[in-house]
């Protein structure tokens, strides 16, 4: 069986150990003078030498040779995982008392130490402070903060930092020439990136890559590990850069398609949209960047990481023009308003101009309603627009902003999902279609179909029956909601929760 490229190529020596040198001259000038502590602390990320030293340490203390994985038998691992309760740590404290067998010092190596219980750890305390002259011990772990403060006093604590990129992409390249292994720089900087300042894990990662034979390019690697190409990711900026949201959607099921999980995408797509912020040369706007970064934030701990990527991209991909310039036109087929074409009876009498006594007495037919939605505070029920008698239909597209206003002050989430739809009033039929699948889904819920006839009815006295249907070429609504008289966020940043309401479930 073949040896796993991190063992074989583990540091035998402190001189060995690669990005820890505030560490490793410490601990040679201490050995070379004979200050040898009872006691040693190593904290710090995973892979990048806390075991390597702690077991170069433990032989050098005993001036034995560390040539290999076998290990003397007065050095002595201990993994915490497994051997945490009172009872291990008491037969520890039994053990410490015999003498070591052939070396200077017996060494207890405790690896992931935050891990023994609260009393495994009082029951340690005594002989951590006191051991036997002939015990050493050295703790490791990665989670620094759960271990009692009682403890970390009675140790040299030495704190391990991450690797940098380029010392890890050196190393690899190190290894893959003594390996015949042939690999190209991007995809050995690939590896290190996606290891995160780990050596184990980024070496783990190129055996694995190497395994499947030829040369080590960089599509192997980002297929290797699940990360969308460069060209995909383009693509669907562009689009969100174009504002077109059919085209987003069908970029973003394009990579979905090809077996990349959306919080990979999310992740690539925060790293396109940061690398090129600071080149200064982003494709996207400030006001449409950086609420962007943040929502997508939220893909990777989502219950449903696909359908809340495609919501935030759609939302910026519909919503977030540049001020100052005008937006791609998306055409919103609506209604045309009642005119002297259509038969007598279906007419829309003409809005005579109200008096000023008038105007204190009686609400208008439709603007007035937007301005008590502007005024009225969002507690109170908006009285009902009085439909005029020889009108036959008086819900009409004219009230739609009035109505997404509504929404957006008592339903967030909804609104998110309504806003994308295009709206047809026939009498008291309202017909919303919308381009995918998903949002009709939604809004086709009774419950959500209920509120938001309530809003309509609020708004106009009349009740509607509400149909919603999927047409592939529909476009995004332009449709915008009217403006309060209060923002309804305090910066551009709590525009999320005008999308999803404040973890209000659909």
């Amino acid at each position: 069986m073949g040896q796993a490229l991190y063992r074989k190529y583990r540091s035998k020596a402190l001189s060995e150990i690669i990005g820890q040198e505030h560490i490793t001259e410490t601990l040679d000038k201490a050995l070379k003078s004979g200050r040898i502590s009872h006691a040693y602390l190593f904290t710090g990320p995973r892979g990048v030498g806390k075991t390597s030293i702690a077991r170069i340490l433990a032989h050098e203390i005993n001036n034995i040779p560390y040539q290999d994985d076998r290990m003397h038998i007065d050095i002595i691992e201990i993994d915490a995982a497994s051997n945490n309760g009172v009872e291990d740590i008491r037969d520890l404290r039994e053990k410490v008392a015999v003498a070591p067998s052939s070396a200077k010092y017996k060494v207890y190596i405790i690896d992931e130490v935050h891990m023994l219980s609260k009393a495994a750890f009082n029951a340690l305390l005594k002989t951590l402070e006191e051991p036997p002259a002939h015990v050493v011990f050295i703790l490791a772990t990665t989670d620094a903060h759960k271990l009692p403060a009682t403890v970390i006093s009675r140790t040299q604590r030495y704190s391990f930092k991450p690797v940098s990129q380029a010392k890890v992409v050196d190393h690899l390249r190190h290894i893959a020439s003594a390996e015949n292994i042939t690999a190209e720089d991007a995809a050995l900087e690939l590896l290190a990136t996606h290891g995160d300042g780990s050596f184990r894990d980024s070496i783990s990662m190129l055996d694995q890559a190497s395994s499947q034979g030829g040369a080590l390019t960089l599509a192997a690697v980002q297929l290797l590990l699940g990360i969308p190409p460069s060209e995909g990711i383009q693509a669907v900026l562009q689009a969100v850069q174009a504002h077109n949201a059919p085209l987003v959607a069908q970029k973003l099921n394009g990579l979905y398609d090809q077996g990349f999980q959306a919080a990979a995408i999310a992740k690539v797509i925060s790293q396109t949209l940061r690398t090129q912020l600071l080149a200064g040369n982003s494709a996207l706007a400030g006001t449409q960047l950086m609420p962007l970064l943040t929502r997508l934030l939220e893909v990777a701990p989502s219950h449903d990481a696909e359908r809340l990527l495609e919501i935030i991209l759609l939302e910026s991909a519909g919503t977030s023009a540049v001020p100052g310039r005008a937006a791609p036109a998306v055409t919103q087929p609506v209604q045309p308003k009642a005119t002297a074409t259509k038969p007598a009876s279906q007419a829309v009498a003409p809005r005579p101009e109200p008096s000023s006594a008038a105007a204190e007495s009686q609400p208008a037919a439709i603007t007035p309603v937007m301005d008590v939605v502007k005024l009225a505070p969002a507690h109170k029920t908006v009285a009902p627009k009085v439909a005029p008698a020889a009108t036959a239909s008086v819900v009409d597209a004219e009230l739609w902003p009035a109505v997404l206003t509504a929404l957006k002050q008592k339903y967030n989430t909804l609104y998110g999902v309504v806003r994308m739809a295009v709206p047809t009033f026939s009498g008291k039929e309202l017909e919303l279609a919308f381009g995918f699948a998903f949002h009709q889904k939604r809004l086709s819920d009774p419950k959500n179909k209920k509120i938001l006839a309530d809003i309509i009815y609020e708004l106009s006295g009349q009740a509607v029956h509400i149909t919603c249907v999927v047409r592939k070429d529909t476009p995004v609504a332009a449709v915008t909601p009217v403006a309060t008289s209060k923002p309804t966020a305090p910066s551009d940043i709590s525009a999320i929760n005008d999308i999803f309401g404040g973890g209000e479930i659909i």
